[in-house]
């Protein structure tokens, strides 16, 4: 008896489902889409033939499968977001072990000391210390940048982060942000050290994208870049009030990741790379500042693994 269309329809598609199981017929290939320049490319290429792009892998296409991990919109302001309240409660959690709650070296108790770090962790942990002692452990630059030092330092470094960073990320790119916030924060420490002061914070890359968006908007006489301009302006001063105003406020720090950031601003174009070439060099850009990250912490969690752990 013959069957009918629909069985034989189901037929085939359970044939087509055992013979990929048992490595039967695949899918025909498909055309690739660069992920420098998106041009449609050939099956077999290699290289893309409009901007030159190596297919096979490339800083263009690893940005693009990390950046599937976080959000759509903003996703390296989230990803500094995530890193640093990560940084802060396992530095917390190293505090607890060390001190318990006492006060004021460190715990869960008090105000402005609400669940404090002791300087024993934040050392051991990356904090900038005096120049000589940062220039002999120069990781100590980048890493005090991710590092806070109670919740009410780091709720409010997060809460300018919130509001300036993806304004930064719209303007300039993922990856130029990464860079910008990272070089930024080394000013600031840069400065701070050559003070002599013991300091950590996000803050001086904070200043630094002020510093940017600063320079990014005078002589801009559009609505838009006259009101960016104030809010930057108002942030300015808030800081610098809180920073009189506080005890332990680094304003070293804060003026060295400014001028580093107004510089940048000069010196770097306000829109998202438009060229192949400039997306290349702001992936090296990113890249660049990712790995500088990446290795500076990896020395600090040798460091305090190893037989030299403070």
């Amino acid at each position: 008896m013959p069957l009918s269309p629909r069985a034989r329809w189901k037929i085939e598609q359970f044939r087509k489902k055992v013979s990929g199981v048992f490595g039967g017929q695949k899918a025909p290939p498909r055309p690739k889409i660069c992920p420098a320049c998106g041009s449609l490319v050939g099956i077999t290429a290699t290289h893309c033939h409009q901007c030159g792009a190596n297919l096979t892998f490339s800083l263009a296409a690893a940005s693009k499968s990390l950046g599937r991990l976080l959000p759509e919109r903003s996703p390296l302001t989230y990803g500094i977001l995530t890193v640093c309240c990560a940084i802060y409660f396992a530095t917390l959690l190293a505090t607890i072990h060390m001190t318990g709650f006492a006060m004021p070296s460190g715990g869960l108790l008090g105000i402005f000391n609400l669940g404090a770090i002791n300087n024993r962790v934040l050392i051991g942990a990356g904090a900038s210390l005096p120049l000589g002692y940062n220039l002999a452990q120069p990781w100590r630059f980048v890493t005090a940048v991710f590092l806070h030092a109670s919740i009410l330092h780091i709720v409010f470094n997060m809460w300018v982060l919130m509001d300036i960073g993806p304004v930064v990320e719209e303007l300039y790119g993922s990856a130029r942000y990464l860079f910008i916030f990272v070089v930024t924060g080394i000013g600031g420490y840069l400065l701070s050290s050559f003070i002599g002061n013991f300091s950590l914070g996000a803050s001086g890359a904070l200043l630094g994208l002020i510093g940017v968006l600063l320079a990014m908007t005078m002589g801009r006489k559009t609505a838009g870049m006259q009101a960016l301009r104030s809010q930057m302006i108002r942030w300015l001063i808030y800081i610098l009030i809180f920073g009189l105003v506080m005890r332990g406020i680094d304003n070293w720090a804060h003026a060295g990741g400014f001028v580093a950031g107004f510089i940048l601003g000069k010196l770097m174009v306000s829109r998202p790379p438009a060229s192949p070439e400039e997306r290349k060099r702001a992936y090296v850009l990113g890249w660049a500042a990712g790995l500088a990250v990446a290795v500076s912490f990896a020395i600090v969690i040798y460091k305090l693994m190893g037989p030299t752990a403070v």
